[in-house]
């Protein structure tokens, strides 16, 4: 860790020590490690006396495989948030954009505490503990908590193991001391085997035709991406209402597995706004943290998303060109 982080760290520590009443966001359409990252921090303040509320911009429900994280009911509807808030905590998320509706409650907020590992975050907090390094934004949640003196119990441990389990694939991609990391979460009780089958495994029967039907329509470019390979797949609004959000959200790490395309990308047609694509971009060779900034989006080297209006041919053609002058990894 180095100074800077340590630093970041004890100031954020001491801002949520003093803290009475917080609202902790995660970004719209949350994942394990934006939801559990927000939920294990909101049940330390939790038990620290703070009244806690934790919320996400869209849609108006969690992840039905992420519910049950939510040991204490914290979770609250966008529009039954307080006007403002004395602290602000925004987990995962590297700019207010991404907070959807809710983004203009930063402005408003007393103190803004930013937790993430985007190295697109613009650290837009008064206070920001950011580390691209951290392969989860759990594991920064980890260290402030660790700061803060909190006792890990299961609940606690059960959102940080759901962020870091996730983030990482499964552990693939974690360095020794996130190993070490996840072994004290599970000397707090956490059930990995339960964790990973409730939220990566398990999936319904219709998500079989569905992804039968997008894979279908599949198609890879070799010469595309720099001459390094393009794999891409369309989620249309028809295939995407036989399922939850969450098997849509799987196509992606089916089709990124294809070993000719070191670039995969995912397009999902938005039901409310058939005109709009949210995509999702995996890579092994390039930085699809570029191409996502250029159509307003962000996230990772290897793994961003941005929103794109248009037709899919169009959209495809715009992430054609912006992997040609994406910079090589």
């Amino acid at each position: 860790m180095t100074p800077t982080l340590a630093q970041d760290i004890r100031a954020a520590a001491a801002l949520l020590a003093s803290a009475t009443d917080v609202t902790v966001l995660g970004h719209v359409r949350p994942d394990a490690d934006a939801l559990g990252s927000a939920l294990a921090l909101g049940r330390a303040l939790l038990q620290r006396g703070a009244r806690v509320r934790v919320s996400f911009g869209e849609p108006d429900e969690a992840p039905e495989t992420l519910r049950w994280l939510d040991e204490d009911a914290l979770l609250t509807h966008p529009d039954d948030l307080p006007d403002t808030e004395a602290l602000l905590v925004c987990v995962d998320t590297p700019v207010p954009k991404r907070l959807g509706r809710l983004a203009g409650r930063v402005e408003l907020a007393g103190d803004v505490l930013v937790i993430d590992h985007h190295a697109t975050n613009t650290g837009y907090g008064t206070c920001n503990v950011v580390d691209e390094s951290a392969e989860a934004s759990a594991i920064l949640v980890f260290r402030i908590l660790d700061e803060l003196g909190v006792e890990l119990d299961e609940p606690i441990a059960r959102g940080l193991y759901a962020g870091i389990v996730t983030d990482t694939s499964g552990f693939r991609r974690a360095s020794p001391e996130t190993h070490r990391m996840a072994a004290r979460l599970l000397e707090a009780g956490v059930d990995p085997e339960s964790v990973v089958r409730r939220i990566v495994d398990e999936r319904p029967f219709a998500w079989l035709p569905m992804l039968s039907s997008v894979l279908a329509g599949a198609e890879l470019e070799p010469e595309a991406a720099q001459g390094k390979g393009f794999v891409h797949a369309i989620v249309g609004v028809d295939a995407a209402g036989t399922v939850r959000a969450e098997e849509v959200e799987s196509v992606i790490d089916v089709v990124r597995s294809v070993r000719e395309a070191a670039v995969a990308a995912v397009l999902k047609q938005d039901p409310s706004n058939p005109g709009q694509w949210q995509i999702s971009l995996r890579s092994l060779g390039i930085d699809v943290s570029a191409v996502a900034t250029e159509f307003g989006g962000g996230g990772h080297r290897q793994a961003a998303g941005c929103t794109i209006a248009g037709t899919a041919e169009a959209v495809l053609a715009g992430l054609r060109d912006a992997l040609e002058r994406a910079p090589l990894l």
